[in-house]
């Protein structure tokens, strides 16, 4: 009966985090962003206080699933992100992101184009600056430009969510825009136990024991020894195998 009513109130915490969150999307953009337009400031500033917004708003977000008992998490080494330029993690679930926003006060990410039709993220991701994944060329200016700018970059080299015991499978966007840009890179391992919110599951469908989400900061993962390669599509294949070896390794001691 305890452990039914456990379940009961997470599943109660889940919604309400989701519908807070929605809340949230639709809000913002109406009564918080429009303010910061009227401040002072160019384009770089209006991003930069919009990232902060979102980055607090973000926080504030994993506190209250916390606080709801939706879940639980650890972050170690946080500090190493200060300085941080390319963030690549892995992706084991729909609201990673969340979490790296939430610890990165300066934050860019790439997202999907189809985001901006959502309501709850379109706002947001304008206002932010974010990148949209419209073309290959495309992003890795936009991410030159962000560097540029004081931005911290969030990658997934994944693409895509995880499939839960399916293995680290790498994509050679973040390895394109790491070798074409010269941007050092800050990996994050992410566990997720029990796993939850993967392409397979609906918000709905909450785990019998509550999540944990573990989150660690690794050392930086230095660029400049693929840079002497005969071009750039061959440092970028060599550093996404390396990559792929390097997060299946790392994650394999979590």
């Amino acid at each position: 009966m305890l452990a039914r009513l456990n379940h009961y109130w997470r599943w109660s915490g889940t919604a309400f985090s989701f519908f807070i969150f929605g809340v949230g999307g639709v809000l913002l953009p109406l009564f918080v962003f429009p303010v910061l337009y009227l401040l002072p400031g160019g384009n770089l500033r209006r991003e930069q206080r919009a990232q902060k917004v979102i980055h607090k708003t973000f926080r504030f977000y994993i506190r209250l699933m916390r606080f709801l008992g939706v879940l639980t998490y650890s972050i170690s080494d946080i500090e190493k992100l200060r300085s941080a330029r390319l963030v690549l993690a892995n992706h084991p679930s729909l609201i990673d992101v969340v979490f790296l926003i939430a610890m990165i006060p300066n934050a860019n990410c790439v997202v999907k184009g189809r985001l901006l039709h959502n309501p709850a993220m379109r706002g947001p991701i304008k206002a932010a600056g974010y990148i949209i994944n419209d073309s290959a060329e495309g992003v890795i200016d936009a991410a030159n430009e962000a560097f540029q700018k004081g931005h911290a970059l969030i990658v997934f080299p994944e693409g895509t969510r995880t499939t839960p015991d399916s293995g680290i499978r790498l994509k050679r966007g973040a390895a394109n825009i790491a070798v074409r840009t010269g941007a050092d890179i800050t990996p994050v391992l992410i566990e997720c136990t029990p796993t939850t919110l993967t392409k397979q599951d609906k918000w709905y469908q909450v785990p019998r024991r509550k999540v944990h989400f573990r989150m660690k900061v690794q050392d930086v993962f230095p660029i400049a020894p693929y840079l002497d390669a005969e071009s750039p599509s061959v440092a970028a294949r060599t550093l996404t195998k390396d990559l792929t070896h390097y997060f299946t390794e790392e994650l394999s001691r979590l």
